[in-house]
């Protein structure tokens, strides 16, 4: 074969017509289709602007080609893209997934365990098929120069020239219909390969790096304990629980038909019906909710290099610790003690470098034997997260069958897939009500409390999508509405004058987010400061003042 390839020869315009026939045709075959079904098929003019389709993106790709496309660069330029997009494009056709700047900051901040649960021979052998070898293709082919530089310079503008005429004069014939088929499919234009991935790493990087150097703001200094949590009897503890690709959808406590929270509903648990998430991934949920910046107001870059909740809470004082089961806390608690629990090695409980989310729970006790102030502990789970759902729970979890054992999700049966997800909320279940027991044996000692949230949400193969990461403008349900609990003693709920059936009533009634988790986690410990904004506190309407 390498025989073969090396005795491919062709012209610089041949060669160029080549690359951008494949992106066209190959990279692009979905973009193509998803347009067309979104074009209504009514008269001639429609057809003709469904076969113009791929006509501009085949102009589109050798304008940028002869553009880009110098001798000493062509070839590596032309292999990174074809690879990236090849990579690209096997998420989008396996998981519906939309490539963009945030999607793109999940790929440079995931850890090892996330991405290796990811491969599988599907995606080597489509990344062989529609990345190697086409990319050895460019690399071997040997491009003939019969003709002097600047013919080749000429032919280069010609077709660049070529491709903005006709691109305009498609404009000028069906500009409406390319506009009404993106503003009413927003998210088509994220399916353009490797025009995605291109953009999403830009803007990735110019937040990142080009942006992010900046010092870090201090925020919430002011904070300090208010005269509740100061003048109680006893101190306080409050577990909050960081859940995992959790969707709302099949938590039995909101009302799913199947019963996936059996522990819970015997813990008088407050579950709140409509929570929605600040995003669609962890990257942007978690640094949001930590923040103190409302979704509508959030800039990823600010969060970035500014203090966060758990700085004003350290600034007041109180007693902190992070356990992490999920590949990092994006920034939520660098400047706080924090625990990597795979680092522990727990041979029950780990395999390679995944653990069970009841390590977070290993030696806690022991922990909390030492505690002598106000505390707040932060466990972050590994929950439920994709693709290897039935990896995130033990063989004694796995409840509803048949199941989906298999990172090919999109290969499984429906109903297998919803099996395992539902194995995992079923986990989830047992691990916080096992959190609640061991509150509830310190309650002599603390005034204790649990509040427990998901990150965000996951799709399961509605409207075609898999696995989260959505733009959050056209994400389903599925992917924002997300589970939001919290368990109180009897003695906090007393200490801090909260009405446990007023508040009951109100997480059966009012629309609640992640926008609520900042301000509230400073009312369950009284902390006062500035940035405090009572009416975001979802245990204020319930409190006697």
């Amino acid at each position: 074969m390498m025989r073969m390839l090396k005795k491919i020869r062709c012209s610089e315009s041949w060669f160029l017509i080549g690359c951008a026939l494949f992106f066209t045709f190959i990279l692009n075959a979905q973009f193509i289709v998803r347009a067309a079904e979104r074009t209504p098929r009514t008269a001639l003019h429609d057809y003709l602007f469904i076969a113009s389709i791929p006509l501009v993106l085949f102009c589109a790709f050798m304008l940028i080609f002869s553009l880009l496309a110098l001798p000493w660069i062509r070839k590596p330029l032309l292999i990174i893209l074809l690879l990236c997009g090849a990579a690209a494009n096997y998420f989008m056709y396996s998981f519906g997934t939309v490539i963009d700047t945030n999607m793109v900051q999940n790929v440079f901040e995931t850890d090892l365990q996330e991405a290796t649960a990811l491969l599988s021979v599907r995606y080597l052998l489509w990344l062989l098929v529609l990345g190697v070898i086409p990319a050895l293709i460019i690399a071997l082919t040997k491009i003939t120069a019969t003709r002097p530089w600047w013919f080749s310079l000429a032919m280069r503008a010609l077709w660049a020239i070529g491709s903005v005429l006709v691109i305009l004069l498609i404009a000028a014939l069906m500009y409406k219909d390319y506009a009404s088929l993106f503003r009413n499919n927003k998210g088509l234009v994220k399916m353009v390969t490797p025009a995605n991935v291109v953009s999403g790493v830009i803007n990735y990087v110019d937040n990142r790096w080009l942006q992010g150097s900046q010092a870090l703001v201090r925020i919430g200094q002011d904070a300090h304990k208010g005269p509740l949590i100061k003048t109680a009897q006893k101190k306080t503890l409050v577990i909050f629980v960081l859940g995992e690709t959790a969707r709302a959808e099949n938590f039995s406590l909101g009302g799913y038909g199947r019963e996936t929270n059996p522990r819970l509903k015997q813990q008088n648990v407050i579950y709140w019906q409509h929570a929605s998430s600040c995003g669609t991934e962890t990257a942007i949920s978690v640094p949001c909710m930590f923040s103190g910046m409302p979704r509508a107001q959030y800039n990823a870059n600010l969060a970035r290099h500014q203090e966060g909740l758990m700085d004003v809470l350290a600034h007041a004082g109180v007693n902190l610790l992070w356990r992490e089961n999920d590949g990092g806390c994006k920034g939520a608690c660098n400047r706080i003690p924090h625990s990597d629990m795979t680092l522990w090695k727990l041979t029950d409980l780990c395999r390679s470098d995944a653990c069970l989310d009841e390590v977070l729970l290993h030696r806690l006790s022991h922990y909390i034997d030492g505690v002598k102030d106000d505390s707040v502990v932060v466990l972050h789970q590994m929950g439920s997260h994709g693709p290897a759902y039935y990896l995130r729970y033990p063989t004694a979890m796995r409840q509803f069958t048949p199941t989906c054992d298999s990172k090919q999700i999109q290969d499984c049966d429906h109903q297998a897939l919803v099996n395992t997800y539902d194995n995992t909320l079923l986990y989830t279940d047992a691990m916080l009500s096992d959190t609640i027991d061991l509150l509830k044996r310190y309650q002599d000692r603390f005034n204790v409390a649990l509040i427990y949230l998901s990150d965000h949400g996951e799709s399961l193969g509605e409207h075609g999508m898999y696995l989260h990461g959505a733009p959050y403008l056209f994400a389903p349900s599925q992917q924002t509405h997300i589970p939001f609990l919290m368990w109180l003693s009897a003695d906090y709920a007393r200490t801090f004058g909260v009405n446990l059936s007023c508040l009951r009533q109100h997480a059966q009634q009012d629309e609640i987010s992640q926008d609520n988790v900042f301000h509230t986690l400073l009312g369950m410990v009284n902390v006062q400061t500035r940035l405090y904004q009572p009416h975001l506190d979802l245990l204020t309407a319930c409190q006697a003042h």
